[in-house]
């Protein structure tokens, strides 16, 4: 995949914008015979249970997890977990804390983050964009640029009045420095002409959202190019 999500952080580090272009969706069902449940840490996380410590790999893939942390409690033995809860009112932790309960089969999906979440992590990003600025052994270090993980980079731009857009993209995106460059043009004529537009705000302006779709399909589409080109040339 080329381009997952877009977001623009305020100079105070408030997300002002967020668009998701597609999100990996994974889940994975796992059978508990005998109480307790080793090996998984279960937190509660806004109206989630969530898997902070664990993995449970996939038999017919060596090294490959069917559940990972940050998966998230969707069913326990076929019955749905709303709001941390089974139909019945029972909570979904008390439930798998009873050992009446065994045998028991939990059934964890990956989910988008909340829109909560997704504020404390750029509010985060942001203060370790801050953070690397401060360190830096070199005079005007413009902070980091590009962070890199195992399957996905996070690439981050700052504007001169402190406003931050980053684009969280696979590794074999091309031209991201070019598309961020292209989404502050956007930005800067459709959201700050916009004469009802307040710095800071949520940016809620339907243009700027449906020009950001065309140029971020329209890098997809490149992307698409350059890999079948790249594979028919192998």
């Amino acid at each position: 995949m080329g381009i997952y999500s877009v977001y623009i952080i305020s100079k105070a580090g408030g997300l002002i914008f967020s668009h998701d272009m597609s999100y990996p969706q994974g889940e994975g069902e796992v059978e508990y015979s005998r109480y307790p449940v080793q090996g998984l840490v279960l937190e509660e996380v806004d109206r989630n249970i969530m898997l902070k410590y664990g993995e449970v790999q996939n038999p017919e893939i060596t090294g490959q997890p069917v559940i990972q942390v940050g998966y998230s409690l969707v069913s326990i033995n076929g019955e749905p977990v709303v709001n941390k809860c089974l139909p019945d009112g029972r909570t979904a932790l008390s439930v798998i804390d009873d050992p009446s309960s065994f045998p028991i089969k939990l059934k964890f999906k990956r989910l988008k983050a909340s829109i909560n979440e997704r504020i404390m992590l750029m509010s985060m990003l942001h203060s370790i964009y801050a953070i690397s600025v401060r360190l830096s052994p070199e005079e005007g270090s413009k902070g980091i640029q590009c962070l890199e993980a195992q399957h996905y980079n996070i690439n981050c731009t700052q504007t001169r009045t402190g406003v931050k857009f980053i684009v969280v993209a696979g590794k074999s995106q091309p031209k991201v420095p070019e598309l961020l460059r292209k989404i502050y043009e956007l930005y800067s004529d459709y959201v700050l002409k916009n004469p009802f537009y307040s710095l800071d705000m949520p940016i809620k302006c339907e243009l700027f959202t449906a020009n950001l779709v065309k140029v971020l399909d329209s890098y997809e589409r490149e992307r698409g190019s350059i890999y079948s080109t790249t594979t028919a040339n192998n």
